[in-house]
């Protein structure tokens, strides 16, 4: 079974980066505990450990921008996972209401923030 393959942090922890299915588009990043790894293989819905709240989280549970697996890979050291995944719902992966969790760029040189990414939604009329 792939999850006696990966190598977990000291805290029970590996790096998961998502993309969009389609374009390849690095929507976010998140934790995967064990136990969320094994959910997300089981019903095809990401699900995430969050350090903040420490508990298990299904994307899209408050907002119903889910994400479904299409394909999974794991690094040649076994820590750290990619997921392809179809964002369902209003098709935002980060709650800010953006597409992605990457939607502002880093201007070089200087650093300038300069906001580039799609926002499908207002936050507040979501997260009530």
């Amino acid at each position: 079974m792939i999850i006696d393959t990966v190598k977990f942090d000291d805290k029970g922890l590996v790096p998961a980066i998502v993309q969009d299915y389609k374009d390849g588009e690095v929507v976010m990043f998140a934790w995967m505990n064990r136990e969320s790894l094994k959910l997300t293989l089981e019903t095809g819905v990401m699900t995430y450990w969050t350090r903040s709240r420490q508990k298990l989280w299904v994307k899209g549970e408050s907002s119903g921008n889910t994400q479904e697996v299409k394909e999974a890979y794991i690094d040649c050291d076994a820590d750290c996972l990619v997921f392809k995944v179809e964002q369902k719902g209003m098709g935002a992966a980060c709650h800010t209401g953006h597409r992605s969790c990457f939607y502002r760029k880093i201007g070089f040189p200087g650093g300038e923030l300069e906001t580039v990414g799609e926002k499908l939604f207002d936050p507040k009329d979501v997260y009530k």
